[in-house]
């Protein structure tokens, strides 16, 4: 018996908010139909990506025929997840016939006698400007348009030299300095362009649950940007949302741990730390923590020593070999090559500063995290770990590589641990467009 194709399955379109409509026919607008670019900017879940993509395609299809076209992600994978499945399902729905090669990852779309070909690549940096080099194209649709290198932008938009060819951006805010916010966003006159500001409120099938949802989820730059739609500057304390009195608990009275894991971040003249995190009734508790400077102390420990440390510390909480992993900086090779030689299980950690910061303030938020007073020096760390203000000052999200060490292993569990269960439990439920 065979299966339905979930591409088969027809798109049910949401009534659309007046924002949105205003994506899906500004090209036809008499005000607008001259501009050569779109900007769609704002929060998260405000229903700018799919509506732009779709009206991308439905643009493309009544001026052209036998065109080329192109469209970029981060990377083709994330432009595949985020925008092309959708999008196929909604020009099927519409009557287009697609066809999609994955191998030339280019896609064919065909209606009403006319052909045109959407190429599909990925942002990624500096080099990705290569991968566009001599293509004429008709337009351009870049989604998540903060998140590439302004090179490949640039070279991207010089590709349009077919008579009526447009560009079409879509992102959410970074920071104010960001090349983007100040090459376009800020120069819409001179770019002969639009913009169009979404707030979630802007997309009509999100409930009031899922609102107040997405609202407690983020914190700091992350809220200000990501539910208030702002461009907005990293600076001060990282993790400004961490509440003492919330976060910082007792163990529970006899508890039964269900999992346990160890986080590490290595050091040589800086710390390391070992953080045991155990789960009870769905919340993970900080509730042991090991921390040794060379630098503070004026002698350095070898892998060896800090290994017999972790034995220790094994031993002291019970803890075993065989039911409880360690998570480690996949940069500290030969540590981790010492834990295996002595028996430990090891896994690699997950480094992306950026997104292991916004993800584990969203775990804090959502009460999934807690710290004991065992944690005394994570409790310090979350009063002195700061944004980098001359980093900032250069469009540039970073942090100050000082008072870290313990909050770098906690990011690590929160990204190893809670997004993968997050991912495969959630997978990004579809909350309409």
């Amino acid at each position: 018996m065979k299966t339905k194709s979930k591409l088969n399955v027809k798109f049910t379109f949401k009534p659309f908010s007046k924002k949105q409509l205003q994506v899906l026919f500004w090209w036809q607008s008499p005000q607008y139909k001259d501009k050569f670019a779109i900007i769609a900017d704002g929060s998260v879940r405000a229903g700018k990506t799919v509506i732009m993509s779709f009206s991308y395609v439905r643009w493309a299809m009544m001026n052209f025929d036998g065109v080329n076209f192109g469209m970029a992600g981060k990377t083709i994978g994330s432009l595949r997840r985020n925008v092309i499945r959708d999008l196929k399902r909604m020009l099927i729905s519409e009557h287009y016939h697609v066809k999609d090669n994955q191998s030339e990852n280019m896609l064919t779309v065909s209606k009403n006698g006319k052909t045109n070909y959407f190429f599909l690549f990925g942002g990624t940096n500096e080099a990705s400007q290569d991968l566009v080099q001599g293509i004429t194209l008709g337009g351009f649709f870049f989604d998540e348009v903060a998140l590439m290198p302004e090179s490949f932008v640039a070279q991207a938009t010089s590709r349009l030299s077919v008579e009526g060819s447009k560009a079409w951006f879509n992102c959410n805010p970074d920071s104010p300095y960001h090349w983007f916010k100040l090459q376009w966003i800020d120069q819409l006159t001179k770019k002969n362009a639009i913009r169009i500001h979404f707030l979630m409120k802007d997309n009509p099938s999100l409930s009031e649950e899922t609102l107040r949802r997405y609202d407690s989820m983020y914190s700091g730059v992350f809220y200000l940007r990501y539910i208030l739609g702002q461009w907005a500057m990293a600076d001060g304390l990282v993790y400004d949302n961490f509440d003492r009195e919330k976060m910082v608990v007792d163990i529970p009275k006899e508890p039964i741990w269900e999992k346990q894991w160890i986080s590490i971040d290595y050091g040589t003249q800086n710390a390391t730390v070992f953080k045991l995190w155990s789960l009870s009734k769905g919340v993970w508790y900080n509730n042991a923590e090991y921390y040794y400077s060379g630098r503070e102390t004026g002698r350095q420990k070898t892998d060896e020593q800090y290994i017999d440390d972790l034995e220790d510390f094994f031993f002291e909480h019970d803890l075993s070999r065989k039911n409880v992993k360690l998570i480690v900086d996949p940069s500290a090779a030969s540590f981790k090559k010492a834990l295996r030689n002595r028996g430990f299980v090891v896994v690699n950690a997950n480094n992306n500063v950026l997104d292991g910061v916004r993800f584990m303030m969203t775990q804090m938020n959502l009460g999934k995290m807690k710290w004991t007073e065992a944690s005394q020096y994570t409790l310090k760390e979350f009063g002195s770990y700061m944004w980098d203000k001359k980093a900032a000052d250069r469009g540039e999200d970073a942090v100050v590589k000082e008072h870290d060490h313990c909050l770098d292993a906690d990011r690590y569990f929160a990204m190893k641990v809670l997004y993968v269960k997050k991912q495969r439990n959630i997978k990004l439920r579809k909350e309409g467009i």
